[in-house]
C-alpha cells in the first residue's frame, strides 16, 4: 500500500483551504486520511502563517516510504524536509520540458502562417 503526502481541499468556493495529509495513494482527493500532518491557507495575509506542517510526522512518513505530491514536494523542499538537490534537479528537467514544448509550439505556429 503506497502512502502519499498530499493536500485535501476544504473551504468554500473562492476561499480555498487545504489540509496536508498522509493518504493511501488510491484514495480519492477528499477520501479517508491515515494522518493529518498540517494545513495550508493560501489566502492568509501574513505569508509566515500560510503553512503549518508537523515536521516530525512528515519525516516519519517519508522514512516509511511515503511519496509527496509535486506540490507538497515543493513545500517540503522549502523547509528542507526532502532532498533539495534532487528537487532542484527535477525542477530543472521540468523547466526544460516546458521550454521545449513552447519552442515546438512556436515553430508549429510559424509553419501554419506560411
Amino acid at each position: 500500500a503506497l502512502v502519499r503526502i498530499r493536500m485535501q481541499r476544504y473551504g468554500r468556493r473562492n476561499r480555498p483551504f487545504y489540509r496536508i495529509a498522509a493518504v493511501e495513494k488510491r484514495a480519492r482527493r477528499d477520501g479517508p486520511v491515515i494522518e493529518n500532518l498540517g494545513w495550508y491557507n493560501p489566502l492568509a495575509p501574513d505569508a509566515t502563517k500560510q503553512v503549518e506542517i508537523n515536521d516530525e510526522r512528515v519525516k516519519y512518513w517519508l522514512s516509511k516510504g511515503a511519496q509527496p505530491s509535486d506540490t507538497m514536494r515543493d513545500f517540503l523542499a522549502k523547509r528542507g524536509l526532502v532532498d533539495v538537490k534532487s528537487w532542484e534537479a527535477d525542477r530543472a528537467v521540468d523547466r526544460k520540458r516546458v521550454d521545449e514544448r513552447k519552442a515546438k509550439a512556436a515553430a508549429e505556429g510559424a509553419e501554419k502562417k506560411d
